[in-house]
């Protein structure tokens, strides 16, 4: 396992982390404890939850994810050797609603981040979180996943971004919290961010968490600058674009019993025409190349220069032990080059 900096924090974290977002929903607390052991095993040292997780998005079920990560962690005696990142959530919109999690009013101000701070650290058994991520924004942003702009009306009443990086670095200063982060973020939220930070005592952002796969690389069209140049990485999630580059769905694609696509109504809107067209030529290429497809795109997000770690998740043991083949996985150059080639004929495909 290759291991890197996490922005400029002095904080090492594993180049594939492990996204425990289904643990105590569609995973089983059993399961998940040997998913983590596997993981831990295997050199991965960066374990990515959130307070509203796990997925499905249930009231009876929310802070289960954080739970079971804490209790393994403790269970196994790991504190010290893991970094746990976790993440507050945002205010509801785009059809959202998490009423059940701090009412309607929710907003990443200083009372609502205090609240949710305090209820993970108690969640996770711990006394520090290591990296503390906004989850999404205040704000819409019209551009993530999407191939166009799309102008919305703004919400009258907003938390500012100096005001949300002020409160998160009360904690910071209070030795609660090591790292901030900031995830589903664009060019110009990071730079308010970075110019918040660099105009006061806030902390500078040291991860952005953001979408990543051979099927959407549109973080190469102005995040990755910004992050090379301001020294703070992506955390890629879906990695396999919720598992279609796998090449397990083959043609005729439908969802699968017991994995994630079972239990999501929009799975088939993922294989669209022209998503088939580049899924089926990164198959076929990976296996050209004597790969499976899902190594071949997870090594693919982990080579690139502005990769902090490439997030694994799973839904069973067997689909993680199969992931981390991946983990020492090169692509040499005359596959990078195949690779961009398809991406050019199939540029992030919708």
């Amino acid at each position: 396992m290759e291991y890197r900096q996490l922005g400029t924090t002095g904080i090492t974290v594993s180049a594939f982390g492990l996204g425990v977002m289904t643990y105590g929903g569609q995973t089983p607390q059993d399961d998940a404890m040997r998913q983590l052991d596997l993981a831990f095993a295997s050199g991965i040292t960066l374990f990515d939850t959130a307070e509203n997780y796990p997925t499905p998005l249930k009231a009876e079920t929310q802070g289960r994810s954080e739970e079971i990560l804490g209790s393994w962690i403790a269970t196994r005696g790991l504190r010290g050797k893991v970094v746990i990142a976790t993440k507050v959530a945002g205010p509801n919109g785009a059809g959202m609603s998490l009423d059940y999690l701090r009412g309607p009013n929710r907003r990443l101000d200083r009372t609502n981040i205090a609240m949710a701070i305090d209820a993970s650290l108690k969640r996770l058994g711990t006394d520090c979180i290591d990296l503390y991520q906004v989850h999404w924004p205040e704000r819409a942003i019209t551009t993530l996943g999407r191939s166009r702009f799309s102008q919305v009306a703004e919400d009258p009443v907003q938390i500012s971004i100096e005001e949300t990086l002020d409160a998160l670095g009360e904690w910071v200063r209070a030795g609660k919290v090591r790292a901030v982060g900031v995830c589903n973020e664009s060019p110009w939220g990071v730079m308010r961010y970075l110019k918040a930070a660099d105009q006061g005592a806030a902390p500078r952002v040291a991860s952005i968490q953001n979408g990543y796969s051979l099927l959407d690389r549109s973080f190469e069209l102005g995040l990755a600058e910004v992050s090379m140049r301001e020294q703070f990485g992506l955390i890629a999630y879906s990695p396999l674009a919720g598992g279609t580059l796998t090449g397990k769905y083959g043609s005729d694609p439908g969802p699968i019993a017991g994995s994630r696509s079972s239990d999501s109504a929009a799975f088939l809107s993922r294989f669209t025409p022209e998503r088939q067209k580049a899924i089926a030529a990164y198959t076929q290429l990976a296996r050209d190349h004597g790969m499976e497809p899902a190594h071949m795109a997870l090594a693919f997000a982990r080579s690139q220069p502005f990769m902090t770690s490439v997030l694994m998740a799973a839904s069973s043991v067997s689909q993680l032990e199969s992931n981390l083949g991946a983990i020492d996985l090169a692509v040499p150059k005359d596959l990078a080059k195949a690779i961009n080639a398809v991406h050019d004929a199939h540029p992030n495909p919708r």
